[in-house]
């Protein structure tokens, strides 16, 4: 059985990508990094999995997520 998958929230989103807060929603809004999911009506995260594969190969995120 695959482990579940964690959501992690900004502060290590960004320790993790090294990307500034206004460059994750800037690329958040172009299609360029995955989006946020909603974990609590003042919460959000990002599911652990997507952005372990987003810094494994940033260029190709869009074009893995849209075909």
């Amino acid at each position: 059985m695959p482990e579940p998958d964690r959501i992690v929230r900004l502060r290590t989103v960004l320790a993790r990508t090294g990307l500034s807060r206004s460059t994750i929603y800037r690329k958040i809004a172009e299609g360029t990094f995955p989006a946020q999911i909603k974990i609590s009506i003042n919460g959000a995260g990002w599911r652990e999995s997507e952005i372990n594969r987003w810094v494994g190969n940033p260029a190709a995120w869009r074009t893995e997520r849209q075909v």
